[in-house]
């Protein structure tokens, strides 16, 4: 035979019944909660009473008052043809993995900080976008701060010298940390490795430029990055030197800027910048 939805038990109850005897009074204390007198049968000395003789009550009905008072010899047999069931909560411990039917437990059924509390215990943690891995490796969050910066007017430069680019145009500047005004430097106050980028267009106004080159300084001496353009043997008009670079900030007192170099023969030399495309210096911190 097929069922519909969960197959039923093939085990049955076996007659339940409750006996007194040697009693002397008119009632009796059932063994089993029950919601009415029709859910018992009640047999006095063999003879069943009909249940208009007695009644229930007290909790759970389990009190039964017969219709007269009983003597020391007399039998009475409480047949029980319905009972009240109980719901049994599983005791601690009792319910395991195989208990429990794969997916019937989903996701929407965990709280947040039941399931926080428990990828915590194994070194993951959630804290917003990122997820801590232990130590500190995280995956996701921001790559912040970050800056770009370009030059919005051309900048004029002398031939054979080192001059430093003033960019002096934000496009974005999360931790105000760029200087755009004076020193024309990065400084971010947030310490950990962060990306640098440039790219510097030069502009002469013949073919002359000869030899170009862009650097990215740390502190003012160190160089972390450098980009050139050598044209000695075929001069041009309009060249870019573009580089980049991972270096390590404090956070506190180190900064970044951008010098240029360029030889020409002759003419006016000028750093291009026209758009923020020409001239321009950016970066941002890794995400570690």
């Amino acid at each position: 035979m097929t069922y519909i939805g969960q197959q039923p038990s093939t085990t049955f109850d076996s007659g339940i019944q409750d006996r007194f005897t040697g009693l002397t009074t008119n009632t009796v204390t059932l063994t089993h909660d029950i919601s009415a007198e029709t859910d018992i049968l009640v047999v006095w000395n063999n003879i069943v009473q009909d249940s208009s003789t007695y009644s229930v009550g007290g909790t759970g009905n389990k009190t039964l008052t017969l219709g007269g008072t009983l003597s020391s010899g007399d039998v009475v047999t409480v047949y029980y043809t319905n009972r009240v069931m109980q719901s049994v909560s599983p005791t601690a411990g009792s319910v395991t993995t195989t208990t429990i039917n794969d997916g019937a437990v989903t996701n929407d059924k965990l709280a947040g900080s039941i399931a926080n509390s428990k990828l915590s215990n194994s070194s993951i943690t959630l804290n917003g976008s990122a997820v801590s891995l232990g130590g500190s490796a995280t995956v996701g969050g921001d790559n912040t701060p970050y800056f770009h910066v370009y030059l919005n007017s051309s900048q004029s430069i002398s031939s054979m010298a080192t001059t430093k680019v003033n960019f002096n145009t934000e496009v974005y500047d999360t931790a105000n940390a760029y200087d755009n005004s004076s020193n024309y430097r990065y400084t971010p106050t947030t310490a950990g490795f962060y990306k640098f980028y440039i790219g510097v267009t030069y502009y002469a106004d013949a073919d002359n430029l000869e030899f170009i080159f862009a650097k990215i300084k740390m502190n003012g001496s160190t160089v972390i990055a450098t980009g050139d353009v050598d044209m000695r043997f075929a001069r041009g008009r309009r060249m870019t030197a573009v580089a980049q670079c991972i270096q390590q900030m404090n956070g506190s007192s180190d900064y970044v800027e951008v010098f240029a170099f360029v030889a020409s023969d002759g003419g006016t030399n000028q750093f291009v910048g026209d758009s923020d495309k020409s001239t321009y210096f950016g970066g941002y911190k890794l995400i570690t």
